[in-house]
């Protein structure tokens, strides 16, 4: 283990042999750190966090504190970050509000500079967030989203899978898999780019292409357009982008442009 002789660090802190701690970097009683995590100058790791192996938490970072919810009560919640995530420099990431909630981050994020992730969110993986991101209270981002920079991301609202927000974007409305949005939660096309990257066959972004023409082209209502998206039976992926579109939403669907 190196920790420098200028952090500050718990004894009640469980930290993996091989961690490193840098300058003035400060651990909390109850926190949980893992193997091969380096956790840079003056970073800030509250109480109750637990962070996964091979982890970066860069300069300046506060990780796992109060939630900024009036309706705290200072009780005991939880920070869940998963294994390979990259914190870089002043990211905010707040512990969740009620009693033994948490917020939870999975593998393989990269979460740049000065990014806010509010209290009860949660991040799938191989997800990117661009600087000066924000995401609001209880905000769920499904794998492989982008989410680029200056975007603010209203509480309750779901991001679905490779899906991309362009930068300065206000996201008030949920974003379906696999789509691109843009100004006030408008959706204009697919992330083509996304897919091909994401290894998606001609043929099944075909699939994709038609389901979008069903829920934004074709006039109909959700509920209808869910129905016939049932009816053509266009492969998985659709069935997960169907499956996002039925589940409860606090905010509604994005609009096409």
């Amino acid at each position: 283990m190196s920790i420098h002789p200028t952090a500050v660090v718990n004894p009640g802190a469980e930290i993996a042999g091989d961690v490193e701690v840098g300058p003035y970097a400060v651990i909390e009683d109850n926190v949980k750190i893992g193997p091969r995590v380096k956790i840079w100058a003056n970073a800030y790791i509250c109480s109750f966090t637990e962070i996964g192996e091979d982890s970066e938490i860069h300069m300046g970072a506060v990780i796992g504190h109060f939630p900024q919810d009036l309706s705290f009560r200072k009780k005991r919640s939880r920070l869940i970050i998963g294994k390979r995530n990259i914190i870089r420099e002043y990211a905010t990431i707040h512990r969740g509000t009620q009693p033994d909630s948490a917020t939870i981050i999975g593998d393989d994020n990269f979460i740049m500079g000065f990014v806010h992730i509010g209290h009860n969110c949660r991040l799938g993986n191989n997800i990117v967030i661009a600087n000066t991101t924000i995401l609001g209270g209880y905000v769920e981002v499904e794998d492989k989203a982008f989410i680029s920079g200056y975007v603010a991301v209203h509480q309750f609202v779901r991001i679905g899978a490779i899906s991309m927000v362009a930068g300065q974007c206000r996201v008030t409305r949920d974003v379906p898999p696999y789509m691109l949005a843009k100004g006030e939660s408008r959706i204009y096309g697919l992330n083509v780019i996304g897919l091909k990257r994401a290894g998606f066959s001609q043929e099944e972004r075909n699939k994709i292409k038609r389901a979008h023409k069903i829920i934004y082209k074709s006039g109909y209502r959700l509920s209808q357009a869910i129905e016939e998206l049932e009816k053509a039976d266009l492969g998985r992926e659709v069935r997960h982008l169907t499956d996002f579109l039925k589940k409860h939403s606090k905010r509604g669907l994005s609009a096409h442009i």
